[in-house]
């Protein structure tokens, strides 16, 4: 069970009414999202409020709720109503946009001047130098376009493609096709009399590091890789 002094409120507006309940911030969302957590934990107390401020209970319950179950009340209230955010929340959240975004401009864009990927640490730096910050509640794809705008004034960003040419024997097929299709796009398959497969692929630049160093291991280096200009 949560302090009292570190709960949140979670609010609920119905049949005219307002329901109020003091909860853990993170668990609360937790259970938001489908998770299954135990409402004991959740609640920092086992009332439900008109106003949780002035600790006012509030009346009617199973009138509204058809039901006097605090448990069944309190996950309705979390589930379909509001939650208030704290601050190390938010924060949390802000880090977890920062990170998917990263991972978007890793896997997609290159150096423009070297044309080679961008290690997360020069990214990082970037993002301190143009002084990035992240908003918990923006999308993903909308924040990453206006990071990329951000950065493209102290990095230069290019999001070209890479193509491959790809002889993979017939012995080394079951290690390295499902690594070919994560990685890129197959533009051209054809399947040869001996087994071994020729192919022709496509992926962001970022990745190609990463995808040749992939399929290099998988096969002990018996795989014919070429770059295609």
């Amino acid at each position: 069970m949560v302090n009292i002094d570190e709960a949140v409120i979670a609010r609920l507006n119905k049949a005219g009414n307002k329901y109020e309940i003091l909860v853990d911030c993170e668990l609360a969302m937790k259970l938001k999202r489908g998770e299954k957590v135990d409402l004991d934990d959740v609640l920092a107390v086992k009332s439900i409020y008109k106003d949780a401020k002035k600790g006012e209970v509030a009346p009617k319950l199973e009138e509204v709720f058809k039901t006097d179950d605090i448990y069944a009340i309190a996950k309705e209230i979390i589930t379909k109503g509001e939650v208030q955010l704290n601050l190390d929340y938010k924060r949390k959240l802000a880090e977890e946009k920062k990170k998917q975004i990263l991972d978007k401009i890793i896997q997609n864009a290159m150096d423009a001047r070297t044309k080679s990927p961008i290690p997360l640490n020069r990214l990082e730096n970037a993002l301190n130098q143009a002084k990035i910050n992240f908003d918990p509640f923006k999308s993903v794809e909308e924040q990453t376009k206006e990071v990329i705008e951000k950065l493209r004034s102290v990095l230069p960003l290019s999001f070209e493609k890479k193509k491959y040419k790809l002889m993979v024997p017939a012995s080394k097929i079951n290690q390295v096709y499902n690594i070919i299709k994560k990685y890129s796009n197959i533009t051209k398959e054809e399947w040869l009399s001996n087994g071994a497969l020729s192919a022709e692929v496509e992926m962001p630049a970022g990745m190609s590091i990463e995808f040749i160093d992939k399929l290099s291991k998988a096969t002990h280096g018996d795989i014919y890789i070429e770059e295609v200009k």
